[in-house]
């Protein structure tokens, strides 16, 4: 009763047989239905693999900033991956804003102690002449399926989850478009997942290039021949029955056909990485090229690709140079000579 009546006074409704580990995985609970299932597979490790073990037998009470502190402490002298320390508390962090909103905390333990986001690896990008010689390669050495599926991805910068998810009724060959409405995540040792892109700027058409434009039809042909009734169903990519290609046979594909060539080794991402990159470097404003990538905002595009604009960054201070330096020659011409001044002749 004094338990309760102190929660009235304060606002704050505290329950001290709570552990941190059935808070946890009570809030698993109620934040699955909300989450991608990648999204929440990525939690749940963090909370059953580090978590749990970490700060579980300890009350929801009595958790405080310096337990965190000491295991990330801990955890990095260790040598355990920042990027791992970082998503671990990030998660933790998480959890314990959503007990402070409803009441049950009075403040987050966690709240300063996530350390600072590690910086991305900078990715792998082919230059225009490796990606043209591995596209070449698989039009002339195996012309399956796979090499349309790469055209596709490094003609358009489609996300390795929106390609294999590409239905035929949202390809608009006729328009040269086509609309961007699933995308594709496996989790939990291979298990698919078909769902609606995370944001809305990813639900969003994308134009079709004269080759990417033959690597469909050629899969329109295909299928339509394969199927009894002539009839393009289903997804664009996909096994002999139907069911989605897994990613991980995908990259692994692209490994061995990158290995046979001698080409610098990357990820399906990358693909995505070296469209953006080759689009720069062609000079494509980088608006337009945000707007192709489907990113959210125009910062997220300068963030990624900051670095590859230095073409774009020495034509604008040449050009307020060249500004500068015509406007100080118009002013020098407009100054009066030491002979303008003197009287004229009677």
């Amino acid at each position: 009763m004094r338990a309760v009546l102190d929660g009235e006074l304060r606002g704050v409704y505290e329950n001290r047989r709570t552990t941190v580990a059935s808070y946890l995985r009570e809030w698993l609970t109620t934040r699955k239905p909300h989450l991608a299932p990648n999204t929440y597979a990525g939690y749940a490790a963090c909370v059953e693999r580090d978590l749990i073990p970490a700060f579980g037998h300890l009350r929801l009470l009595d958790l405080r900033p310096e337990h965190v502190d000491a295991w990330v402490t801990t955890q990095l002298k260790a040598q355990r991956g920042k990027v791992t320390v970082y998503r671990a508390v990030s998660t933790l962090r998480n959890a314990l804003n959503a007990a402070v909103r409803s009441w049950r905390l009075r403040y987050n333990p966690a709240k300063h102690s996530v350390p600072a986001r590690p910086r991305a690896a900078e990715r792998t990008c082919w230059t225009p002449d490796e990606a043209a010689t591995f596209l070449r390669h698989g039009a002339e050495q195996y012309a399956d399926q796979l090499t349309d599926l790469f055209e596709v991805m490094l003609g358009t910068g489609m996300r390795r989850g929106e390609a294999l998810a590409l239905h035929w009724s949202d390809v608009h060959l006729m328009d040269r478009k086509l609309y961007v409405r699933w995308t594709l995540a496996a989790i939990n040792n291979g298990k698919i997942h078909l769902r609606e892109p995370k944001t809305e700027a990813s639900r969003a058409w994308i134009s079709l290039s004269p080759r990417v434009m033959t690597a469909l039809h050629r899969q329109a042909d295909l299928q339509m021949s394969a199927h009894p009734k002539g009839r393009l169903e289903g997804l664009v990519f996909a096994n002999s029955d139907g069911s989605p290609l897994r990613p991980q046979w995908v990259l692994d594909q692209l490994h061995k056909r990158t290995a046979e060539l001698g080409l610098p080794k990357i990820g399906l991402h990358d693909l995505r990485h070296t469209a953006a990159s080759i689009m720069i470097a062609e000079g494509i404003p980088i608006a337009i090229v945000s707007k192709t990538l489907r990113h959210a905002t125009l910062a997220t595009t300068i963030n990624l690709y900051g670095h590859l604009f230095k073409d774009s960054a020495d034509q604008a201070v040449n050009a307020l140079a060249r500004a500068l330096d015509q406007a100080q020659a118009g002013r020098l011409r407009a100054l009066p000579r030491d002979d303008d001044d003197l009287p004229l002749a009677a």
